[in-house]
Protein backbone atom coordinates (compact mmCIF):
# COMPACT_ATOMS: atom_id res chain seq x y z
CA UNK A 1 0.00 0.00 0.00
CA UNK A 2 1.41 3.33 -1.09
CA UNK A 3 2.15 5.63 1.83
CA UNK A 4 0.93 9.10 0.91
CA UNK A 5 1.71 12.34 2.70
CA UNK A 6 -1.91 12.63 3.83
CA UNK A 7 -1.97 9.14 5.35
CA UNK A 8 1.40 9.66 7.01
CA UNK A 9 0.33 12.95 8.58
CA UNK A 10 -2.96 11.39 9.72
CA UNK A 11 -1.45 8.34 11.43
CA UNK A 12 1.30 10.39 13.11
CA UNK A 13 -1.39 12.51 14.78
CA UNK A 14 -4.16 9.92 15.24
CA UNK A 15 -4.98 8.21 18.53
CA UNK A 16 -8.38 6.72 17.68
CA UNK A 17 -7.73 4.18 14.90
CA UNK A 18 -5.80 0.98 15.75
CA UNK A 19 -2.87 1.92 13.48
CA UNK A 20 -2.65 5.45 14.90
CA UNK A 21 -2.75 4.14 18.47
CA UNK A 22 0.01 1.62 17.82
CA UNK A 23 2.27 4.21 16.20
CA UNK A 24 1.80 6.99 18.72
CA UNK A 25 1.70 4.89 21.88
CA UNK A 26 4.82 3.05 20.68
CA UNK A 27 6.57 6.39 20.29
CA UNK A 28 5.43 7.42 23.77
CA UNK A 29 6.77 4.12 25.14
CA UNK A 30 10.12 4.69 23.43
CA UNK A 31 10.35 8.15 25.00
CA UNK A 32 9.88 6.65 28.46
CA UNK A 33 12.28 3.81 27.68
CA UNK A 34 15.04 6.12 26.45
CA UNK A 35 14.56 8.31 29.52
CA UNK A 36 14.98 5.19 31.65
CA UNK A 37 18.24 4.43 29.84
CA UNK A 38 19.57 7.88 30.75
CA UNK A 39 18.71 7.30 34.38
CA UNK A 40 20.34 3.85 34.36
CA UNK A 41 23.57 5.31 32.96
CA UNK A 42 23.99 7.41 36.10
CA UNK A 43 24.45 4.23 38.16
CA UNK A 44 27.47 1.93 38.40
CA UNK A 45 26.31 -0.73 35.97
CA UNK A 46 28.44 -3.37 34.19
CA UNK A 47 30.18 -2.24 31.01
CA UNK A 48 28.43 -4.94 28.97
CA UNK A 49 25.02 -3.68 30.06
CA UNK A 50 26.05 -0.09 29.36
CA UNK A 51 27.07 -1.07 25.81
CA UNK A 52 23.72 -2.81 25.25
CA UNK A 53 21.84 0.22 26.54
CA UNK A 54 23.78 2.46 24.16
CA UNK A 55 22.90 0.19 21.23
CA UNK A 56 19.21 0.23 22.15
CA UNK A 57 19.30 3.99 22.62
CA UNK A 58 20.83 4.42 19.15
CA UNK A 59 17.99 2.31 17.71
CA UNK A 60 15.44 4.51 19.49
CA UNK A 61 17.28 7.58 18.19
CA UNK A 62 16.92 6.24 14.63
CA UNK A 63 13.16 5.80 15.18
CA UNK A 64 12.87 9.37 16.50
CA UNK A 65 14.85 10.72 13.56
CA UNK A 66 12.69 8.77 11.10
CA UNK A 67 9.55 10.09 12.79
CA UNK A 68 10.83 13.68 12.61
CA UNK A 69 11.61 13.47 8.89
CA UNK A 70 8.29 11.75 8.15
CA UNK A 71 6.45 14.56 9.95
CA UNK A 72 8.49 17.10 7.99
CA UNK A 73 7.89 15.29 4.69
CA UNK A 74 4.13 15.03 5.25
CA UNK A 75 3.64 18.59 6.54
CA UNK A 76 1.78 20.93 4.19
CA UNK A 77 3.71 23.98 5.40
CA UNK A 78 7.22 22.74 6.16
CA UNK A 79 8.53 26.07 7.44
CA UNK A 80 5.61 26.37 9.85
CA UNK A 81 6.19 22.82 11.03
CA UNK A 82 9.93 23.29 11.62
CA UNK A 83 9.23 26.39 13.72
CA UNK A 84 6.39 24.78 15.69
CA UNK A 85 6.80 23.95 19.39
CA UNK A 86 6.49 20.18 18.92
CA UNK A 87 8.96 20.11 16.02
CA UNK A 88 11.53 22.00 18.06
CA UNK A 89 11.11 19.52 20.93
CA UNK A 90 11.47 16.62 18.45
CA UNK A 91 14.64 18.15 17.03
CA UNK A 92 16.08 18.69 20.52
CA UNK A 93 15.45 14.99 21.20
CA UNK A 94 17.72 13.86 18.35
CA UNK A 95 20.15 16.76 17.86
CA UNK A 96 22.62 15.95 20.71
CA UNK A 97 23.27 12.43 19.44
CA UNK A 98 23.82 13.55 15.84
CA UNK A 99 26.25 16.24 17.02
CA UNK A 100 27.94 13.93 19.50
CA UNK A 101 31.22 14.10 17.60
CA UNK A 102 31.41 17.84 18.27
CA UNK A 103 32.98 18.71 21.60
CA UNK A 104 30.20 20.90 22.95
CA UNK A 105 29.48 19.69 26.48
CA UNK A 106 26.14 21.46 26.88
CA UNK A 107 24.64 19.35 24.08
CA UNK A 108 24.56 16.38 26.45
CA UNK A 109 22.24 18.38 28.68
CA UNK A 110 19.65 18.51 25.91
CA UNK A 111 19.17 14.72 26.11
CA UNK A 112 17.07 15.16 29.24
CA UNK A 113 14.58 17.32 27.33
CA UNK A 114 13.48 14.24 25.37
CA UNK A 115 10.77 13.60 27.98
CA UNK A 116 9.05 16.78 26.79
CA UNK A 117 8.03 14.95 23.61
CA UNK A 118 5.24 13.42 25.70
CA UNK A 119 3.49 16.80 25.80
CA UNK A 120 2.01 15.98 22.40
CA UNK A 121 0.15 13.01 23.89
CA UNK A 122 -1.11 14.87 26.96
CA UNK A 123 -3.00 17.21 24.61
CA UNK A 124 -4.95 14.27 23.16
CA UNK A 125 -8.34 14.21 24.83
CA UNK A 126 -9.12 10.50 24.71
CA UNK A 127 -5.70 9.19 25.70
CA UNK A 128 -5.61 6.46 28.37
CA UNK A 129 -9.37 6.68 28.96
CA UNK A 130 -9.37 10.41 29.74
CA UNK A 131 -12.60 11.63 28.16
CA UNK A 132 -13.24 14.98 29.84
CA UNK A 133 -11.57 18.36 29.64
CA UNK A 134 -11.17 18.35 33.44
CA UNK A 135 -9.28 15.06 33.22
CA UNK A 136 -7.03 16.36 30.45
CA UNK A 137 -6.18 19.51 32.43
CA UNK A 138 -5.49 17.47 35.56
CA UNK A 139 -3.28 15.06 33.59
CA UNK A 140 -1.45 18.04 32.09
CA UNK A 141 -0.78 19.44 35.58
CA UNK A 142 0.62 16.11 36.78
CA UNK A 143 2.75 15.74 33.68
CA UNK A 144 4.04 19.30 34.01
CA UNK A 145 5.18 18.57 37.56
CA UNK A 146 6.80 15.32 36.48
CA UNK A 147 8.50 16.91 33.47
CA UNK A 148 9.89 19.83 35.47
CA UNK A 149 11.28 17.54 38.17
CA UNK A 150 12.64 14.95 35.72
CA UNK A 151 14.26 17.37 33.29
CA UNK A 152 15.82 19.58 35.95
CA UNK A 153 16.99 16.52 37.91
CA UNK A 154 18.82 15.32 34.81
CA UNK A 155 20.31 18.72 34.06
CA UNK A 156 21.44 19.30 37.64
CA UNK A 157 22.90 15.79 37.86
CA UNK A 158 24.94 16.26 34.70
CA UNK A 159 26.22 19.65 35.88
CA UNK A 160 26.92 18.72 39.50
CA UNK A 161 28.14 15.13 39.26
CA UNK A 162 31.58 15.97 37.77
CA UNK A 163 32.33 18.55 40.52
CA UNK A 164 30.21 17.24 43.41
CA UNK A 165 30.08 13.48 42.91
CA UNK A 166 29.89 12.61 46.61
CA UNK A 167 26.59 14.48 46.94
CA UNK A 168 25.11 13.96 43.46
CA UNK A 169 26.16 10.34 43.04
CA UNK A 170 23.22 9.12 40.95
CA UNK A 171 20.10 10.49 39.28
CA UNK A 172 18.12 9.62 42.41
CA UNK A 173 20.15 12.15 44.41
CA UNK A 174 19.32 14.87 41.89
CA UNK A 175 15.67 13.76 41.80
CA UNK A 176 15.49 13.90 45.61
CA UNK A 177 16.98 17.40 45.56
CA UNK A 178 14.46 18.55 42.92
CA UNK A 179 11.45 17.20 44.85
CA UNK A 180 12.65 18.74 48.12
CA UNK A 181 13.26 22.06 46.36
CA UNK A 182 9.95 22.11 44.46
CA UNK A 183 7.99 21.32 47.63
CA UNK A 184 9.90 24.05 49.51
CA UNK A 185 10.91 21.56 52.22
CA UNK A 186 14.58 22.41 51.81
CA UNK A 187 16.39 19.95 54.10
CA UNK A 188 19.75 21.27 52.90
CA UNK A 189 21.47 17.85 52.93
CA UNK A 190 21.83 17.91 49.13
CA UNK A 191 22.82 21.22 47.56
CA UNK A 192 24.54 22.25 44.32
CA UNK A 193 27.94 23.94 44.57
CA UNK A 194 28.54 25.03 40.97
CA UNK A 195 27.22 28.34 39.64
CA UNK A 196 25.44 26.57 36.80
CA UNK A 197 23.84 24.11 39.25
CA UNK A 198 22.55 26.96 41.39
CA UNK A 199 21.28 28.77 38.31
CA UNK A 200 19.39 25.63 37.25
CA UNK A 201 17.88 25.43 40.74
CA UNK A 202 16.59 29.00 40.45
CA UNK A 203 15.22 28.30 36.97
CA UNK A 204 13.50 25.15 38.24
CA UNK A 205 11.73 27.10 40.98
CA UNK A 206 10.72 29.89 38.59
CA UNK A 207 9.46 27.36 36.04
CA UNK A 208 7.29 25.70 38.66
CA UNK A 209 5.97 29.06 39.87
CA UNK A 210 5.13 30.12 36.32
CA UNK A 211 3.57 26.93 34.94
CA UNK A 212 1.75 25.19 37.78
CA UNK A 213 -0.52 28.09 38.92
CA UNK A 214 -1.33 28.83 35.29
CA UNK A 215 -2.53 25.27 34.66
CA UNK A 216 -4.31 25.04 38.01
CA UNK A 217 -6.08 28.26 37.00
CA UNK A 218 -7.29 26.54 33.81
CA UNK A 219 -8.72 23.71 35.91
CA UNK A 220 -10.46 26.11 38.32
CA UNK A 221 -11.99 28.08 35.43
CA UNK A 222 -13.22 24.85 33.90
CA UNK A 223 -14.78 23.73 37.19
CA UNK A 224 -16.49 27.10 37.63
CA UNK A 225 -17.75 26.96 34.06
CA UNK A 226 -19.34 23.52 34.55
CA UNK A 227 -20.71 24.21 38.04
CA UNK A 228 -24.18 25.13 36.75
CA UNK A 229 -24.32 22.85 33.73
CA UNK A 230 -26.83 20.06 33.18
CA UNK A 231 -25.90 16.47 32.39
CA UNK A 232 -27.59 15.89 29.04
CA UNK A 233 -25.83 13.32 26.86
CA UNK A 234 -25.87 14.27 23.20
CA UNK A 235 -27.06 11.46 20.92
CA UNK A 236 -24.82 12.71 18.15
CA UNK A 237 -21.37 13.10 19.74
CA UNK A 238 -21.96 11.87 23.34
CA UNK A 239 -20.93 15.19 24.88
CA UNK A 240 -22.24 14.85 28.43
CA UNK A 241 -22.71 18.37 29.81
CA UNK A 242 -24.48 21.43 28.41
CA UNK A 243 -25.80 24.76 29.67
CA UNK A 244 -29.15 24.54 31.44
CA UNK A 245 -30.97 26.45 28.66
CA UNK A 246 -29.22 24.70 25.75
CA UNK A 247 -31.54 23.26 23.07
CA UNK A 248 -28.85 22.02 20.67
CA UNK A 249 -25.46 20.42 21.32
CA UNK A 250 -22.73 23.06 21.37
CA UNK A 251 -20.32 20.57 19.81
CA UNK A 252 -22.19 19.00 16.90
CA UNK A 253 -25.54 20.82 16.74
CA UNK A 254 -27.75 17.80 17.44
CA UNK A 255 -31.03 18.59 19.20
CA UNK A 256 -30.82 17.59 22.87
CA UNK A 257 -33.21 15.19 24.56
CA UNK A 258 -33.99 16.77 27.94
CA UNK A 259 -36.27 14.02 29.18
CA UNK A 260 -33.44 12.73 31.39
CA UNK A 261 -30.98 15.20 32.81
CA UNK A 262 -29.33 15.98 36.14
CA UNK A 263 -27.63 18.97 37.74
CA UNK A 264 -23.82 18.87 37.87
CA UNK A 265 -22.75 18.73 41.50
Amino acid sequence: MLLTKEKTAFYLADLETPVGKVINLSIAGLVLLSSGFFVAETYNIPDVLRIHLNILDNIILFVFALEYFLRLWSAENKVKYVLSFYAIIDLIAILPSFLGAIDISFLRLLRWLRILRLIRFIDQKYLFGISSEDGVIFARILFTLFAIIFVYSGLIYQVEHPVNSKVFTTFLDAFYFSVVTMTTVGFGDVTPISEFGRLLTVLMILTGIALIPWQVGDLIKRLVKTANQIETVCSGCSLAFHDADAVFCKNCGTKLDKSSQSQVK
